[in-house]
């Protein structure tokens, strides 16, 4: 088109009075190239600058003043040939001219169409332009509030980092970990009088049958006395999740001293009774007992501990464990308690964590973050954190408490099968479940329950044996203290993965310890050396262990979940590990019998499989907020992180 309407306007500004000399089919070529290849299409669309408006305009007026001197030249002519003879000739050319007119008409009634469309174009996108400029000032403005949210973020960070621990805190902590204490009590307390029990409950056989009961269904029931400790807790760490939903985590927790006080009363009345099957009822039931504390006392020690210190914090709870597994081992040596008439007493003590935790907790409050995100009951959680926090100041805390229930709006009152089914806290489920088995399947059970006995194996006596087993209990305390600074400043990931390594190493050493005994036992002086050796790569063992394994999983698993799913994820973490205990507790002496000297090989592979997983896909959570840790595994889900933040914000917003 613009090449035709060119020529034209060259014409003119030539000052030509004829027309220019063009066939039917240059006239008609005065229709835009893309009109002649379309059928009369549109102009394209977007052309849209002042200057082809112009241009356009300029070319219409140039299409009519053409029109014109066509006209009149048609005129002049149709004049002449009217006048000559060639009539035919002039019919003819008369059609031809009359189909160029109307060519040309239908050209210039079509640049008027495009002229007009382009008009409307021009204005639509003027619109859009409006459009994209208010968008772009929106966005500028959306940036401005993502760095001020940003920065008040990191301000109130930095405040919840300078939180200190105060009186009440610790009285809080103090008075929870007493069900931890609870735990390690029971699951030491029966390793140290196994030969007592063992002869209580071949005493009963007789004396009701008449008959003498074998080794081997001797050993039977007190691997079932054993194991159903881990079976209880199973049962109770399952049902965790639903007792901290429904009475709270302290209130959990109060109830749940009936049960201990329940269990170890059956196990103290064990021998008056004569009756084995009342210790191993007893020890159902302060299985499940212990079972609930794993699951309530670590969830709540996270909820009221400080940004800055619930990594330390966290690691009480393994404290409490060792303690209560030094007492009952110092406890149950011959010289105390570990007799034919002390060890009902023994077991029976275990009623003094849960008396005493019924004594402390109800001056204790009940879990902020429970209070305000899972009851909705925010004066009652801004009175519980002032008293925490020995200050009036809590607005920091309420608010990192808001930005994770909307961080978890949409897991908000989460069910197991929920849990299970979610994309995004399946990563942190799978990494909860395998720390639990980490702790669990490294060995550190057997060495807990069978310690005499492995140690006797390896050539000490047993008078040696168990101040040896002692040992294990003094130094896991005094690991356990060793790592509570070091939670914080080196990250739970780091010490994972130094304990986890450790244990490999030292597990490789007892099996060598265990087979240079056996190919050198006929040297005395070898076999000397030999169990000191045992005795210091069992030490070591149990060092690591304290070190990461021991205390991490338990903290880990509460903090990778925010309020919602928490409760059923730590259920599910509990019962795997109350499962994989009860597996080590029951299978450990048959993996012996069979294993032998190779016994430890087994969770030596284990310990490298957990290695790896830990190195590929556990991140750390040292000095992060529970929404920090829901961003970082919605983001190794698919999303990208612009658009998590975008979402917030406009959630803010």
């Amino acid at each position: 088109m613009r090449q035709s309407c060119h020529r034209l306007l060259e014409h003119q500004q030539t000052g030509g009075d004829e027309p220019p000399l063009y066939s039917p089919i240059d006239q008609i070529s005065v229709v835009p190239d893309h009109v002649a290849r379309q059928g009369g299409g549109k102009l394209t669309r977007y052309a849209t600058t002042e200057e082809d408006e112009a241009t356009l305009r300029e070319l219409l007026l140039s299409l009519q003043r053409q029109v014109n001197v066509m006209s009149m030249n048609l005129s002049a002519k149709l004049d002449e040939l009217q006048r000559g003879d060639r009539q035919l000739e002039t019919t003819v050319a008369l059609c031809e001219i009359r189909t160029q007119l109307q060519e040309l008409t239908k050209s210039v009634e079509s640049c008027q169409s495009e002229v007009s469309e382009v008009k409307r174009d021009m204005v639509a996108i003027k619109q859009e332009l409006d459009t994209v400029q208010q968008v772009k000032e929106e966005i500028e403005e959306l940036r401005e509030y993502v760095d001020r949210l940003e920065e008040h973020t990191q301000r109130r960070k930095l405040r919840l980092l300078e939180q200190g621990l105060t009186f009440f805190l610790s009285y809080a902590i103090l008075a929870a970990v007493l069900g931890m204490l609870q735990f390690g009590y029971n699951t030491g307390v029966i390793n140290a009088p196994s030969k007592n029990i063992a002869n209580f409950m071949k005493d009963v056989y007789k004396k009701r049958y008449g008959i003498d009961l074998h080794d081997g269904t001797v050993n039977s029931l007190f691997s079932i006395a054993v194991s159903i400790f881990a079976i209880g807790g199973m049962l109770g760490g399952f049902s965790g999740g639903m007792i901290a939903n429904r009475f709270g985590r302290k209130g959990g927790l109060l109830l749940n001293n009936i049960l201990g006080i329940s269990g170890a009363s059956l196990m103290g009345f064990t021998k008056i009774s004569h009756c084995y099957e009342l210790l191993i009822f007893g020890r159902f039931i302060i299985g499940v007992n212990c079972g609930l504390n794993t699951s309530l006392v670590p969830m709540y020690i996270s909820e009221i501990a400080p940004l800055n210190l619930r990594g330390g914090l966290g690691t009480v709870n393994q404290l409490a464990v060792t303690v209560g597994l030094l007492i009952s081992q110092v406890l149950g040596i011959e010289q105390i308690l570990g007799t034919d008439e002390g060890w009902p007493i023994l077991l029976g003590l275990a009623i003094c964590p849960a008396i005493l935790q019924l004594l402390l907790l109800p001056a204790c409050p009940e879990s902020p973050r429970y209070l305000l995100i899972t009851r909705q009951w925010e004066e009652e959680a801004r009175r519980a954190l002032r008293r925490l926090r020995a200050s009036n100041q809590v607005e920091e805390d309420i608010e990192e408490m808001r930005a994770e229930e909307r961080a978890q709006q949409a897991e908000a009152s989460i069910s197991m099968r929920e849990l299970l089914c979610s994309p995004t806290l399946r990563a942190p489920l799978l990494i909860g479940v395998v720390m639990q088995l980490s702790q669990q399947l490294s060995g550190i059970n057997a060495v807990f329950y069978y310690s005499t006995s492995l140690f006797t194996s390896s050539g000490l006596t047993e008078e040696s044996a168990k101040f040896a087993t002692m040992g294990i209990g003094a130094v896991m305390v005094g690991m356990t203290l060793v790592s509570l600074p070091l939670m914080d400043r080196t990250g739970r990931r780091t010490l994972h993965l130094y304990g986890l390594g450790g244990m490999f190493i030292f597990s490789i050493f007892i099996t060598i310890s265990f087979l240079i005994k056996e190919f050198f036992g006929y040297v005395q002086e070898m076999i000397d050396w030999m169990s000191y050796l045992s005795v210091v790569s069992t030490l070591s063992f149990v060092v690591f262990f304290a070190v990461g394994p021991g205390s991490i999983p338990w903290l880990i698993t509460a903090e990778l979940f925010s309020q919602g799913p928490r409760p059923s994820a730590m259920a599910i973490a509990v019962l795997v590990n109350w499962m994989a205990n009860f597996v080590v507790g029951i299978g450990f002496p048959s993996m012996k019998a069979l294993l032998e000297n190779y016994t430890f090989l087994p969770f030596s592979a284990f310990l490298a499989i957990f290695w790896i997983f830990t190195y590929k896909k556990v991140p750390e959570t040292k000095n992060k907020t529970f929404e920090e840790i829901l961003a970082l595994f919605r983001n190794t889900n698919g999303r990208h992180p612009g658009c998590i933040a975008v979402k917030v914000v406009l959630k803010n917003f």
